[in-house]
């Protein structure tokens, strides 16, 4: 089992700390990966669709978020995945119903978060502990080739993801310009993207260059500096301290690019 792949997780939690501490722990280790974290259960579906992780970590009671894991676990059967992924609970909830339903809709564990040991290392570890297992049992299944159309679905859902995560609000008018011209910048690359999403809006190509560059000067005055500094990994010129618009499309379009 020595030349087995990292296990791959999705993490669904509402509570930041707790994301935090979670996040940290995988990064300490070399063995499991995080692919996604999310507060969100309608979300979290989407993530596992793109991702199709070997695990997942879940919080049933999403109060800061969306939806709660009942939810996610009655969806995900309805999904017709090739594998399931192993799906390890995490919880407050102490009703005897509750856990019963959530086991019967296919949660393989679940760990209390009222228990004296508890930290967010014990999930981690006891995944580490199933690793050979739980790859064993959901082996990659070839699929048939993607069409154009998924490739594009499945990237707008990365790219929303990354907007989302450096602050770039999707009430921004230039939030759906920066996502088409990532796509565009992926598949075609070239000095005339913003004439191309201007035709498709019907815009002038200044209105939409200024519109997706505000939205990019926005993020960096108002949003969260730990979250920039953690999620954009580019290198920004110093005495500038914002991305152009052309540096910051063609870093996520060359981040993107391998994985069409």
């Amino acid at each position: 089992m020595e030349n087995q792949q990292e296990l791959t997780v999705l993490l669904i939690e509402d509570d930041d700390n707790a994301c935090e501490e979670i996040r940290n722990y995988i990064d300490k280790v070399d063995d499991i990966r995080l692919v996604g974290v999310t507060n969100d259960a309608t979300e979290a579906l989407e993530l596992v669709k793109y991702h199709m992780p070997d695990a997942i970590i879940l919080d049933l009671e999403l109060h800061m978020g969306g939806g709660n894991g009942i939810f996610f676990l009655s969806k995900l059967h309805s999904m017709a995945l090739e594998h399931m992924p192993y799906i390890l609970i995490t919880t407050q909830n102490t009703s005897n119903v509750t856990l019963e339903a959530a086991r019967q809709l296919g949660a393989d564990f679940i760990i209390t978060k009222y228990e004296q040991d508890y930290s967010g290392q014990k999930p981690v570890e006891m995944l580490r502990m199933m690793r050979n297992v739980i790859q064993t049992h959901s082996p990659s299944v070839a699929t048939a080739p993607q069409t154009p159309a998924e490739i594009n679905r499945k990237l707008t859902i990365r790219i929303h993801r990354e907007l989302d995560l450096i602050g770039i609000s999707p009430k921004a008018i230039g939030y759906q310009y920066l996502t088409d011209a990532i796509l565009l910048a992926i598949h075609e690359p070239g000095p005339n993207l913003a004439r191309a999403i201007a035709a498709k809006y019907n815009k002038t190509p200044a209105s939409v260059e200024r519109a997706m560059q505000n939205a990019i000067t926005r993020a960096w005055s108002k949003g969260n500096t730990e979250d920039l500094l953690r999620y954009y990994t580019a290198v920004i010129n110093y005495e500038r301290g914002v991305p152009t618009l052309t540096e910051f499309i063609y870093h996520y379009a060359n981040k993107f690019r391998n994985e069409v």
